[in-house]
């Protein structure tokens, strides 16, 4: 992991508001039909340099709480809700898939994120959450990189 300081970016597309209790849930998740229902409506140009977000923001309070969720890409589009990712120190985590797959990406995802409450889950660790903004960079289809928000 790395830190990277992220100038503001806006990202458009179609969001829900969750808690990660919710999500542990099939009955109560909803980010996967986020993504879903973004995969089959927004038209990404992957080919031309597109790549898709999704941003986490608008927390409550930290991971116990509620915050909403974005499944986006940078292409302005005005018939899609926008999201400032704000202007900040992010601690990156990089993923990478097994396969190329929606089964390898989604896994990739899940043993990122494990690595980032694994890491903040430590008492001792250097860095702090600031639940500011956070996102997923989906750099191609087998990498991606978490950037965290950080005090």
């Amino acid at each position: 992991m790395k830190i990277e300081v992220i100038d503001e970016k806006q990202i458009f597309g179609i969001s829900v508001r969750t808690t990660n209790a919710n999500e542990m849930n099939p009955e109560t998740a909803k980010i996967g039909k986020t993504w879903q229902k973004f995969d089959s409506e927004v038209s990404v140009d992957y080919q031309g340099g597109e790549r898709i977000y999704g941003v986490y923001y608008d927390y409550d309070s930290d991971a116990n709480g509620k915050f909403t969720v974005l499944a986006g890409t940078e292409k302005p589009n005005n018939s899609l809700e926008k999201v400032t990712i704000q202007k900040g120190k992010y601690l990156v985590f990089e993923g990478k898939a097994s396969t190329s797959d929606d089964k390898g990406r989604v896994q990739a995802v899940i043993d990122t994120w494990g690595e980032i409450w694994s890491y903040f889950g430590n008492s001792s660790s250097e860095h702090k959450r600031a639940y500011k903004t956070d996102f997923e960079h989906y750099k191609n289809q087998t990498e991606i990189n978490i950037y965290i928000s950080i005090l």
